[in-house]
């Protein structure tokens, strides 16, 4: 059992258990208040002496029933076009990296992929991406210093198919949640990739760090708003204890984790499995 369940147990010892204490420190296990009201509430009308193991064991059943037993896997289609995953999120939250990881892993499973270094604005981005890329032994499409990201995600969408690539990973700039251009930037992406296969992209997996807690949560809300998102990558989920925030986008916006990383290594980067999650992790 990781940080955050072990707390609530070593912090309710007692029966006589003070509600307002508790709502709050399932709030600041990054559960969010609506996830904290029906535990509590839950635990409530049970009505008699709780300890936190008790405690415990509702959250849990609570956080099992909002995460899908099982999340979709990334497959390449049948006929051969690439699959075009964008990969969004704002500055510092690991989204190139994880862009590389998420390659190696689909390499791992036998499918070939092209990286796009469409975060043009960040030089220090494209050269890390390149990095990663002669690691990878993947093929890599950039552009010149602040080009235009649609261009760069059209040229790798022709890259994919000229090598035959199941996959194109497409890095975008760190979009800041508030400002409103850089979402206009993100459609447009959208609408470009459109003309080269009109249902691309096929998959957009927004990069939130476990750290931040209900930042991560409003950055979905404003992503998924401009642009629906179908997964979430989440990083630096190392056992601390956080990571509960994964839970209130699933259950507001219905947005699954696919991906976690829980360290610095290629290695630790992997499908998002909700039974050790919340055994293990949480």
């Amino acid at each position: 059992m990781a940080g955050f369940f072990k707390s609530l147990i070593q912090r309710f010892t007692k029966p006589d258990i003070d509600w307002d204490d508790l709502e709050a420190s399932l709030i600041a296990g990054d559960l969010g208040p609506k996830l904290a009201l029906q535990i509590v509430s839950d635990l409530q009308a049970q009505q008699r002496k709780l300890h936190g193991a008790d405690i415990v064991q509702v959250a849990r059943d609570h956080v099992r029933k909002i995460l899908p037993e099982s999340v979709p896997h990334l497959t390449p289609f049948a006929d051969g076009r690439p699959k075009v995953l964008l990969i969004v999120g704002v500055n510092g939250v690991g989204k190139t990296t994880s862009t590389a990881k998420l390659a190696h892993l689909l390499q791992h499973a036998g499918h070939k992929v092209v990286l796009a270094a469409a975060d043009t604005f960040r030089a220090a981005a494209v050269e890390q991406l390149q990095v990663w890329s002669q690691r990878l032994d993947a093929p890599l499409v950039k552009g010149p210093p602040n080009s235009d990201p649609a261009a760069v995600c059209f040229e790798g969408y022709e890259m994919a198919v000229k090598t035959g690539a199941s996959f194109l990973l497409c890095d975008t700039a760190g979009r800041l949640h508030t400002k409103h251009n850089l979402m206009e930037e993100m459609k447009k992406i959208h609408r470009v990739l459109g003309r080269k296969d009109p249902t691309s992209p096929h998959e957009i997996i927004l990069v939130v760090d476990a750290t931040t807690g209900s930042n991560a949560l409003q950055q979905a809300r404003e992503f998924h708003k401009a642009i629906p998102l179908t997964g979430l990558i989440v990083t630096k989920l190392d056992g601390s204890g956080k990571g509960g925030v994964l839970v209130p986008i699933q259950q507001e916006l219905k947005v699954p984790t696919r991906f976690i990383g829980l360290g610095e290594k290629v290695e630790d980067f992997q499908a998002f499995d909700s039974k050790r999650f919340v055994d293990e992790l949480l």
